[in-house]
């Protein structure tokens, strides 16, 4: 990976997603990243997708990829793109969040610490909105997504666990009802943060998120085929050890600022 991707950051996902939807860029925003556009133009007719859909996986950091590569390789070999990108200070989950959905920094969409009010700047979900296409969040309860992006035309499912959460996404791709959904799963960051980045469980939770969003794309190649879709693994901040053998974040370091992205491209059939 050059320096130059290095510099790529999260906010750049918002204009990327509407950019590949066919709804455009906001220039107010930070701008798409080019190397996925460049690939949706190589994959898609005209560069452009009938369907995004995004999997939000808490806290997995690029150091984490790269030293457990092998977990990530079913992930990778079902993705046009594995890159890493930048994070946002301070590297928090309403925080980061709060800037990869409405492609500002935090200074400018205003959530500054660890706090979930709703955003009041213009969110992907809110492009989606005026442009008459339909969007659905699926995430677990009191976390930062199911509660920053409230107050929006869109549909909101929000369950007590992440297995249901899961459950319901896929239920969703398979209706082929929505032109975004947006999946949150905070699992191997609760682990994290009580048994370290590396701690059995935390690793455990990492597999199933990996897992899941291979059933993902599963889903949407059985079930979309009809559609030219595009699908990411869009982790918020990473994570490191601190004494105790817990894990944390919220610095501004490698381990916390630097995330793996993962993106794909279907072209209907």
């Amino acid at each position: 990976m050059n320096m130059q991707e290095k510099e790529i950051c999260i906010t750049s996902v918002k204009n990327t997603a509407s950019e590949i939807a066919g709804i455009g860029q906001n220039p107010d925003n930070a701008p798409a990243n080019e190397r996925v556009l460049e690939k949706a133009r190589e994959k898609l007719p005209g560069g452009k997708a009938d369907k995004v859909i995004i999997y939000n996986p808490d806290a997995v950091a690029w150091w984490i990829y790269e030293k457990y590569k092998s977990d990530f390789a079913r992930a990778r070999e079902m993705n046009d793109i594995t890159m890493r990108l930048r994070s946002v200070m301070p590297s928090v989950t309403p925080v980061c969040f709060g800037s990869m959905y409405s492609g500002v920094m935090p200074e400018i969409h205003g959530i500054m610490k660890y706090t979930k009010p709703v955003l009041k700047v213009e969110t992907l979900f809110d492009v989606y909105v005026k442009a008459g296409k339909k969007a659905a969040i699926v995430s677990t309860a009191g976390d930062s997504i199911s509660k920053i992006f409230l107050e929006r035309d869109i549909d909101y499912f929000i369950y007590p666990t992440v297995g249901r959460v899961n459950r319901k996404a896929l239920s969703l791709i398979k209706s082929g009802e929505y032109d975004l959904i947006v999946i949150y799963n905070g699992n191997y960051d609760s682990r994290m943060h009580a048994v370290g980045p590396e701690g059995r469980l935390a690793l455990k939770a990492l597999r199933k998120n990996l897992d899941f969003y291979c059933r993902m794309i599963d889903s949407i190649k059985t079930n979309l085929k009809a559609y030219n879709v595009f699908y990411g693994f869009c982790p918020d901040h990473g994570c490191h050890l601190i004494d105790g053998g817990r894990g944390s974040h919220g610095l501004d370091m490698e381990e916390d600022m630097n995330v793996v992205h993962l993106y794909g491209l279907k072209p209907k059939e």
